[in-house]
């Protein structure tokens, strides 16, 4: 059983700035990859960035250096660190993990819970 837990969503001020992470548990190796992804309410979801196993990030031009993704292979955790964040950044930031298996070593995708950012003052 692999689970990714989302955290650290919550209301913040316009100009504020959030972490959120994304934990996996479970009988996993290792997290290879992973994305963050958000979506809107009335919209379609969209694609936030991106980190590899090398550490390799990208950014949507929307968020790019507004947002750094980082990652804790120790703790099989993803960050996304959010500053001068905007109204229109509110929405359901999901993870989007590809986990290596340890009782097979084959790769997996998995999706979080989601948590919800708003920004609002």
């Amino acid at each position: 059983q692999v689970q990714l837990v989302e955290s650290g969503g919550g209301l913040v001020q316009p100009g504020g700035s959030l972490r959120l992470s994304c934990r996996a548990s479970g009988s996993i190796f290792s997290i290879t990859a992973a994305h963050w992804y958000r979506q809107a309410p009335g919209k379609q979801r969209e694609f936030v960035a991106r980190i590899d196993s090398g550490g390799s990030t990208n950014y949507a031009d929307s968020v790019k250096g507004r947002v750094t993704i980082s990652r804790d292979n120790a703790k099989k955790t993803v960050y996304l660190q959010m500053s001068s964040l905007k109204p229109e950044d509110t929405a359901v930031y999901s993870c989007n993990a590809r986990i290596l298996a340890n009782w097979d070593l084959k790769e997996y995708d998995y999706w979080g819970q989601g948590t919800q950012v708003t920004v609002s003052s």
